[in-house]
């Protein structure tokens, strides 16, 4: 089944997130998909509205590649790890969409534009039969940031008859100059109500689930619900107006 992956800190990135299997494929077949998915979330920046986004899903995969929304993983292996375990590394790419424009809210007025970018970095991946454990590394590839992440996740799909429910837990490490560039302000932009903050490097944790149900045998339809609690690192950014994030995408895919 495919549903949506959970990306970081921002509104923009939620709206950009990818949608990924829920298990690692062992089929030498391709596979393909096409879907749509809206999703509801909250920006980080103070004054910022709640964000609706309509996101159309393209799934693909055969026996060295999976593109994944606005993400693609090369397959680098899977080696067993005795009698039913197995560990899989990738190469991975992806387009994350966070940042802001000074008009997004009144206190990011007179600041320069923040953007979005590629990402690039690899995963590993354990899998047992209790929990499916996932640590990513990527660096900022567009040179916007300069930044770099560590991400670690354990998750595990249970089935419920024909739903599925996959409850998750995530730590997500951000350097210095990835909260500097998105959380910072530069001395040139500082004002009376907006103080020069030079971000420094922060962990934050996210709890999500997601639920996938198949209506056909081709056909799946999907929740996924996250909150994320942002480090002290970020909250105190005088551009920071919250101290968690939440979402929620519900989506539909087709398997060809």
């Amino acid at each position: 089944m495919a549903a949506l992956a959970a990306l970081a800190l921002s509104g923009n990135a939620a709206a950009q997130s990818e949608i990924a299997p829920s298990t690692q494929s062992t089929s030498t077949a391709p596979q393909s998909g096409l879907g749509i998915g809206v999703g509801v979330f909250q920006s980080p920046y103070l004054g910022d509205d709640n964000k609706t986004r309509a996101l159309p899903l393209l799934h693909y995969e055969n026996t060295w590649l999976r593109v994944a929304g606005t993400g693609a993983d090369l397959k680098l292996g899977q080696w067993p790890v005795g009698s039913s375990s197995s560990i899989a590394l990738t190469g991975r790419l992806k387009y994350e969409g966070i940042g802001y424009k000074a008009d997004d809210a009144p206190i990011l007025a007179g600041m320069d534009e923040r953007k979005g970018g590629f990402w690039a970095g690899g995963t590993a991946t354990w899998t047992t039969p209790l929990v499916r454990a996932t640590a990513e590394w990527t660096a900022d590839a567009s040179g916007h940031s300069k930044g770099q992440k560590a991400m670690l996740q354990l998750d595990r799909r249970f089935s419920v008859g024909p739903l599925g429910i996959t409850p998750r837990v995530q730590a997500q490490w951000l350097d210095k100059k990835y909260v500097d560039y998105y959380f910072g302000v530069k001395a040139s932009e500082a004002q009376p109500n907006r103080p020069q903050y030079t971000g420094k490097a922060a962990t934050a944790l996210e709890l999500g689930l997601r639920l996938d149900y198949p209506l056909q045998p081709k056909q799946t339809i999907f929740l996924d619900i996250s909150s994320t609690q942002l480090p002290d690192e970020i909250k105190r950014s005088p551009i920071v107006g919250r101290s968690s994030l939440s979402r929620a995408t519900i989506g539909y895919l087709y398997r060809f």
